[in-house]
């Protein structure tokens, strides 16, 4: 599927919209299923230090020979500048690529107090060349602000959770407002937005799968979305939405399951 979407990032850069995450894929596995994922026709695949297999994703990115986006990001562990460039260095060592496409700070961790330090970090790094494009994930909008005020430099994406029981509206309009990419994580809910009766209708509706149905609302909001999958053939089945929209009704039923209870992963400011 070489007409899948990419969107254009305030760097200049694009980003495949659609992506395979592989977010709690243990390492056993991971190789395998990103080399599954490459052979579908994905794009790009979304890592990080903290799930402890980023060796193997790189191994299949290699191995496959094809030009994949790919994205890993810096633990909570290793904030502050120094030791942000040292875990960048030992994420860049064991994927084995040329160069990292994004590097985002995977928590803001406010507790902490090092996020605007490591994003100095990250900020050098994109200078350097040693990867592309840089943003942050799970970050809010008074954190957003604070690094962009300090820095000067606006993160390319935010990655949050967001899904149709936490449609973060607002945290979306400002990312809008700032040329902010949205990139959706857990944008199945952990597959109880699958079982919704309003998800199930629309999917009837088209003839797809409620899974199929919500990974096209991400899409067609203009949201980057990266669905886990343990299996070829769900695999294959998030892949395949590029065959179908849908319509305003569809869209406007979907906005009235917002949850305001909804959010299912930590709340960012309580880490």
């Amino acid at each position: 599927m070489t007409d899948q979407p990419r969107i254009t990032l305030n760097d200049g850069g694009q980003i495949p919209q659609l992506g395979y995450g592989v977010f709690q894929v243990p390492p056993e596995d991971t190789a395998r299923l990103v080399a599954d994922a490459i052979d579908l026709g994905y794009q790009a695949v979304d890592t990080a230090a903290f799930y402890r297999n980023e060796a193997e994703v790189g191994k299949a990115v290699r191995d496959s020979g094809k030009r994949i986006y790919v994205t890993t990001k810096l633990w909570n562990g290793d904030q502050g500048y120094d030791r942000a460039l040292k875990a960048f260095d030992a994420s860049y060592r064991a994927l084995g690529l040329e160069t990292i496409d994004l590097y985002l700070i995977h928590w803001p961790v406010p507790s902490q107090d090092l996020y605007v330090e490591s994003w100095k970090a990250l900020v050098r790094l994109r200078d350097e060349g040693r990867v592309r494009s840089i943003g942050v994930s799970n970050f809010t909008m008074s954190q957003l602000e604070q690094i962009i005020h300090d820095t000067g430099v606006t993160p390319a994406v935010n990655q949050i959770e967001l899904h149709p029981y936490f449609q973060q509206v607002e945290q979306r309009a400002f990312h809008d407002e700032n040329n902010i990419i949205t990139t959706s994580w857990s944008p199945l809910g952990r597959g109880a937005v699958l079982k919704d009766p309003v998800i199930a209708a629309i999917a009837r509706k088209h003839g797809r799968t409620p899974a199929q149905v919500i990974i096209r609302w991400h899409i067609d909001n203009g949201l980057a979305v990266i669905p886990k999958s343990s299996s070829r053939t769900r695999q294959a089945e998030n892949l395949d939405v590029f065959g179908f929209s849908l319509d305003l009704a569809d869209i406007q039923a979907i906005a009235e399951i917002d949850r305001p209870d909804g959010r299912i992963g930590p709340d960012p400011d309580l880490l």
